[in-house]
């Protein structure tokens, strides 16, 4: 059976020949190409675009909301301006000439 310490040094060595080969350097070189490319597209990360969304939420909750509070005040003042039902036949005395008997 191996030792995990064997498999230790191995892992070490490899990354010790890595970090000291050009393959460090083009990995290097990689990042940044894909970091300027990913500037250019504007993209944002996933905690940007969770907190977006979760404005974005908060945001028709509101509208909603206030939608309905429109729609309460638009009844509240079209009951407002509806004509009474007065049935009666009375005439009404405008110049006040009416005299009490």
């Amino acid at each position: 059976m191996l030792n995990k310490n064997f498999f230790d040094d191995i892992s070490s060595k490899i990354s010790d020949t890595i970090a000291n080969s050009p393959i460090k350097d083009m990995e290097q070189n990689i990042k940044a190409i894909l970091s300027s490319a990913f500037t250019r597209l504007n993209l944002v990360t996933r905690e940007e675009f969770d907190i977006q969304q979760q404005l974005l939420l908060k945001t028709r909750e509101k509208l909603a909301q206030l939608e309905a509070e429109v729609t309460a005040l638009a009844k509240t003042m079209s009951d407002d301006k509806l004509p009474t039902n007065d049935t009666s036949t009375e005439p009404v005395d405008t110049d006040n000439t009416h005299t009490v008997d």
